[in-house]
């Protein structure tokens, strides 16, 4: 069909995108949203413009179509038919979560330098039978920070706020949180290392540095594509990180870097990345619902 004619002006060279890592493409139709949508009031997309900009950063055009489906039917996205064509914009839930990942991202950071000393726990118990309950709340509770000190026991820095996430999911019946501080018996560090996989996360933030610290991308023309692969590992890495105390990490923690290099080409290629998006991007006014 005519309207779905992709531009590839200015695409990134095939290598390019095989040096970079796998992005999901929920987690970039998500991340291109969060970067062009979000802050503009009610708007949404059309379907051919969410092609072509995810299709810069190597996503196939079926594999679009079948992401922007699902997220429809999970409540992400809403449809909207103007003419022939189809638009999509968020929803309330969506909103929400890209919200949540800005916080992160922009005013949280990536380094945890004010703890105060205290851990949230929570305790839960599930029915044998709901392993999608278990799935989706340890899923959900890896995002807000928490790491497993046992199997029904998570841990978190500081005074986490699950409720919304326990209510969203309708396990309050079933889940119990606590506000605490460590017995100077216990080994913090220790603790840390048990309960999270620093090595690895450690790993993801060095690579990540490694690979932008040239500049962005690398010298690539197109830098919508660079900023929504930016954004999007950028994502990817912190949504495992529960921003740990720094004083109980090992030294020379690399997310501190990784974050410096994240931000300098954040900020480089903003007015750029925003101006083309304005030309690129088909938009309108999302209905009311």
């Amino acid at each position: 069909m005519e309207d779905d004619n992709l531009d590839t002006t200015d695409t990134p060279d095939a290598a390019d995108i095989a040096d970079a890592p796998q992005l999901r493409p929920q987690s970039l139709v998500l991340a291109f949203f969060g970067n062009h949508v979000l802050d503009e009031g009610d708007l949404c997309v059309y379907s051919g413009s969410i092609i072509d900009v995810l299709g810069r950063v190597g996503t196939g055009e079926q594999a679009v179509r079948s992401t922007l489906t699902r997220m429809v039917n999970r409540g992400l996205l809403r449809r909207q038919r103007e003419g022939r064509k189809m638009f999509f914009g968020l929803t309330p839930q969506a909103a929400r979560i890209l919200e949540d990942g800005g916080q992160r991202i922009w005013r949280d950071g990536a380094v945890n330098e004010n703890w105060d000393g205290t851990w949230t726990l929570l305790g839960f118990s599930l029915p044998e039978s709901w392993q999608r309950q278990r799935h989706d709340l340890r899923s959900r509770l890896t995002w807000s920070g928490f790491g497993a000190l046992y199997s029904g026991l998570w841990i978190a820095p500081g005074r986490a706020d699950v409720r919304g996430v326990v209510s969203e999911l309708g396990l309050d019946a079933h889940v119990k949180v606590f506000h605490a501080q460590a017995d100077e018996a216990t080994d913090i560090g220790e603790m840390i290392r048990e309960s999270w996989d620093l090595e690895s996360l450690a790993a993801r933030y060095v690579a990540f540095d490694k690979r932008w610290s040239a500049g962005p991308d690398a010298g690539s023309r197109d830098p919508v594509a660079t900023r929504l692969r930016l954004v999007g590992e950028w994502l990817r890495i912190i949504r495992t990180d529960p921003r740990l105390p720094v004083q109980h990490l090992p030294a020379e923690w690399p997310a501190r870097q990784a974050q410096e290099t994240f931000r300098r080409i954040a900020e480089e290629t903003a007015a750029s990345a925003n101006g083309m998006a304005r030309e690129l991007l088909e938009t309108a006014p999302l209905r009311s619902a």
